[in-house]
């Protein structure tokens, strides 16, 4: 009889482990609010678990506190320069959004459609691209001739698209 408690407890133990995991991908991949949830969750149904749930906690707390370090964002400038950093931190997804509504504030600003075209090429998503790319060098030339000596878009650069956008062609 006592090993099936020692088997029903090395389970619960795996389940427990399972679920602070999870809660770790979220935490590390800067999804505080999810890494949040999950360590709650993982605190009220795997209690007995004293070691992690000490460590839960500290996690927890520091969610707590980086939830509260948020950047409000009011400005064209704000979500434009916003935008940048999280293109340099390869959060392709979170900067088009943040660009998108950039582009709301100031819808005549090329950077931000040109800003666009290298978030969509970096996701290798080149019809997409193209397209943002167009659009930018049509609100401004230059934004061509930037394309043409930018190293996000080397991919591309052999496109006959992009030859054509950027008068290379």
């Amino acid at each position: 009889m006592p090993e099936v408690k020692d088997k029903s407890k090395k389970d619960a133990y795996e389940k427990a482990l399972s679920a602070y995991s999870q809660a770790m991908r979220a935490f590390r991949k800067g999804d505080y609010a999810k890494a949040k949830e999950l360590l709650n969750a993982f605190h009220e149904k795997f209690m007995r678990e004293r070691e992690l749930v000490d460590r839960a906690q500290i996690y927890l707390s520091i969610c707590e506190n980086r939830q509260k370090d948020t950047i409000p964002l009011k400005s064209f400038e704000d979500y434009y320069q916003y935008a940048v950093y999280k293109l340099n931190q390869k959060d392709y997804k979170q900067a088009l959004k943040l660009l998108e509504k950039a582009r709301k504030e100031d819808p005549k600003q090329g950077k931000v459609v040109y800003l666009m075209a290298v978030a969509f090429c970096l996701m290798e998503e080149t019809e997409k691209c193209l397209k943002t790319l167009k659009e930018a060098v049509h609100l401004d030339k230059f934004f061509g001739i930037l394309a043409q000596n930018e190293t996000d878009f080397e991919p591309i650069k052999e496109d006959k698209k992009f030859k054509v956008i950027t008068k290379l062609a």
